[in-house]
């Protein structure tokens, strides 16, 4: 099943044609997926096309859509068919995907020696999962398009967006249980199509290891 939904995907990208966008292009030469191709329900939203971001400018010249590699793309539209199941009336939004080396070395040095260097993978170490294909920053939204509450908006960096003790953050208030479980119900579809979650990004999912993707996939320069 799992080939065959790979064999789609990939029909489906080599039929669409590229974006005239240089970013886009790029990524589409890469062999990387434009997901709202494959699903015109999951929604874009590029937090780093813009300046509504934590390091306060845009960062992407080109990048319109949000692309994945063929395996994670597989994965995200399984998540997306799963939250069809549970949840009918939600569907997901993706604020980031793939991501060039070349945007992860403008991001490194926008954030360097301040108290956001955490949480930028430093691409001479070789990036993060990002600069593969292979994650993606998610959320959710209702059937009006609007975000459900998750407690703290995306590229929050603080403990109230730490996913490893929310019964403690809901005790104390930090967020709500109704936001709780919006986290969950996100994780639970996330994890059921095969990505993983991260401590202090509820927004952020893996499709796979990074020693496993610096062994079966290239960066993206």
């Amino acid at each position: 099943m799992r080939s065959a939904l790979l064999l789609t995907i990939l029909s489906l990208f080599l039929s669409s044609p590229l974006s005239a966008q240089k970013g886009d292009s790029l990524l589409a030469e890469k062999g990387l997926i434009d997901i709202a191709a494959l699903d015109s329900t999951i929604r874009v939203e590029l937090i780093y096309a813009g300046s509504d971001n934590f390091m306060g400018e845009a960062v992407y010249e080109g990048i319109t859509k949000a692309w994945l590699h063929p395996d994670a793309a597989a994965k995200l539209l399984k998540a997306q068919e799963k939250l069809r199941q549970i949840a009918p009336q939600y569907r997901l939004i993706v604020y980031d995907a793939a991501r060039p080396m070349s945007v992860q070395r403008r991001m490194w040095a926008l954030v360097r020696g301040t108290d956001k260097t955490n949480y930028v993978a430093n691409p001479a170490n070789g990036g993060g999962l990002h600069n593969y294909g292979m994650a993606v920053d998610v959320s959710l939204i209702d059937q009006e398009g609007n975000p459900l509450p998750m407690g703290t908006a995306i590229d929050h960096f603080g403990r109230e967006a730490h996913t490893d003790d929310e019964e403690t953050l809901v005790d104390e208030g930090l967020i709500t249980r109704e936001e709780a479980q919006n986290r969950q119900l996100l994780r639970s579809v996330m994890h059921q199509a095969g990505f993983t979650s991260i401590r202090y990004e509820w927004w952020h999912f893996n499709a796979c290891s990074r020693p496993y993707a610096r062994e079966h996939y290239m960066p993206i320069e």
